[in-house]
């Protein structure tokens, strides 16, 4: 879960929404800059389960474009922080709850990120959402894991209780404001967001109609353990040009894949690519790897084991993603090693403050993870962090919720293994494909990074998708995603719908996993729609 990304997620997670009009009719709000500035005084201390106080309810009227709004802010007690927005005069009747990144916390380097001006630009809240973001349970940085030092009840509200409280205090909040009940009900994250939206569907199954899950971390140690694993594989003995390298001959052996030769490997997780066609002949020092350098690279694609080869995760990353293991700067927190080739200092972080119950402190090293051993002791943490790893999802199902997950191929955070490994349990556990996919599709994008942008078709409407099915009984089949050209590096994870054509470079249909896209020979490759469905 790379920072970078983690920061896009909390700042406008999943603003791939549409502009298309709310559903429904919407309705001006009597009176609604004095019912938002009684909140404060309003006693919601009752709540079941979430004993809640509002701090402020500021009244935004309409300026420069922007339509009016309540913009509140508040806690589920003792320490779940949370920004709740409420249109005032185009509401839809439906509640949209954003899941955090990282870390989650209030703030990332000072800045602060629930910023209702911002917010208030996203796309939901055109189309008349009322939009809720929180905190994880508590106030330290999005990079940081001290809050949680020693720290059981913070941990708690993190791993498990602060999505399910927070609904269930925007919720009650926004039914109070409107007097009106909530007509639908979503959640919507990615990364962290992504294993908090899983967690809702498994543990509490009643609070969303609809949720949408983009790159989970069913444990939030596995992505951990593999950062570590990987970074010890590569520290010190790689350039970036090496990497570019085996990204390219990756691509040389599975780019066609797809039918189509397009700089992305349509299905990275049967390429059979071998990295020691790389290894340097006798007398070769050039557009080589060395013996080191291919061990390494088979390393990290095969993801964490034991000094016996016995496999302690779930895999590695997927080929195509070579050139996420290492940062262009010395930012170690968005790759397995940064520039200078030092491993990531965000495993450093989770492991010597939260993933050992009891956590060894700040003085604890890399060197000391032992993967013959340490792996078994990360379960008490998992049952705090790992909320995600049960894909009993037949109470969900009962509700009639439906579940929307995604994930992109070229994801080195929380890598596609993870996902595939969550669907494929539940379709076992669930009564077979039909049945799971009666309420539950999956989704891996081609040539996509952690939650957005890649060299694929990354852009996609998930939550339209997610309307029609829930609301009009229309199943996604098939998703349409685009390669958009930027403008801003942000806008690879926050594109804005309906896309502008002119900045669509191809678009590429995504069908419900395991079937994959190939291109059917006649038309235009650019164009999604000379692509049909196969079985991998």
């Amino acid at each position: 879960m790379t920072l970078k990304a983690c920061v896009t997620i909390l700042i406008a997670t999943t603003i791939v929404l549409s502009t298309a009009a709310p559903r429904g009719e919407a309705q001006t709000l009597p009176d609604a800059a004095a019912r938002c500035e009684a909140l404060p005084n309003t006693d919601f201390s009752g709540i079941p389960d979430a004993p809640t106080e509002v701090w402020t309810g500021k009244w935004v009227p309409a300026h420069e474009r922007m339509r009016a709004y309540c913009a509140v802010t508040g806690s589920v007690a003792p320490t779940v922080g949370f920004m709740l927005l409420l249109p005032a005069d185009h509401w839809n009747g439906k509640f949209l709850q954003y899941g955090c990144g990282g870390f989650c916390g209030p703030t990332y380097n000072g800045r602060v990120l629930f910023d209702d001006a911002r917010s208030a630009k996203l796309d939901a809240f055109t189309r008349g959402y009322a939009l809720l973001r929180f905190d994880g349970g508590h106030s330290g940085d999005l990079g940081s894991a001290l809050w949680a030092y020693q720290n059981l009840p913070a941990q708690f509200d993190f791993g498990i209780r602060a999505p399910h409280v927070a609904a269930l205090a925007g919720k009650a909040i926004t039914k109070h404001f409107y007097q009106a009940d909530l007509s639908r009900s979503y959640f919507l994250g990615c990364s962290t967001g992504g294993g908090q939206a899983l967690s809702e569907a498994q543990r509490f199954p009643w609070d969303f109609d609809g949720i949408i899950s983009g790159a989970p971390s069913p444990t939030f140690s596995g992505p951990m353990m593999n950062y570590l694993w990987a970074g010890k594989a590569l520290a010190g003995k790689f350039t970036r040009a090496d990497l570019k390298l085996v990204h390219d001959r990756a691509l040389e052996a599975c780019d066609m894949d797809d039918g189509v030769k397009d700089g992305v490997i349509g299905d990275p997780q049967h390429c059979p690519f071998d990295p020691a066609k790389l290894l340097c002949k006798a007398g070769e020092s050039a557009r080589c790897l060395t013996a080191d350098q291919v061990a390494a690279v088979r390393k990290v694609y095969s993801g964490p084991t034991t000094s016996k080869g016995e496999r302690i995760y779930t895999g590695g990353p997927f080929p195509g993603s070579e050139l996420n293991w290492m940062s262009p700067t010395d930012d170690a927190d968005d790759a397995y090693v940064n520039a200078s080739g030092a491993i990531s200092t965000l495993a450093h972080k989770f492991f010597s403050l939260v993933g050992f119950m009891p956590a060894p402190g700040p003085n604890w090293k890399i060197a000391d993870f032992d993967f013959d051993r340490d792996y078994r002791r990360l379960r008490l943490a998992e049952s705090l962090f790992g909320a995600a790893d049960n894909p009993d999802l037949r109470k969900f199902k009962a509700t009639g919720g439906k579940l929307l997950l995604y994930q992109g191929a070229q994801d080195q955070s929380d890598i596609p293994a993870d996902a595939i490994d969550y669907y494929e349990t539940a379709e076992k556990t669930m009564g077979g494909r039909a049945a799971t996919q009666d309420f539950f599709r999956f989704f891996v994008i081609p040539g996509m990074n952690h939650c957005g942008g890649g060299d694929g078709a990354f852009a996609v409407d998930y939550l339209s998708y997610l309307e029609a099915w829930i609301e009009k009984g229309q199943a996604p089949d098939r998703l349409l995603s685009a390669h958009i050209r930027l403008d801003d590096p942000m806008d690879a994870y926050v594109p804005r719908f309906p896309l502008d054509p002119s900045r669509v470079a191809f678009t590429r249909p995504v069908y419900p996993y395991p079937l994959r896209a190939k291109y059917l020979g006649r038309g235009d490759p650019k164009d999604a729609a000379n692509f049909g469905p196969i079985e991998p």
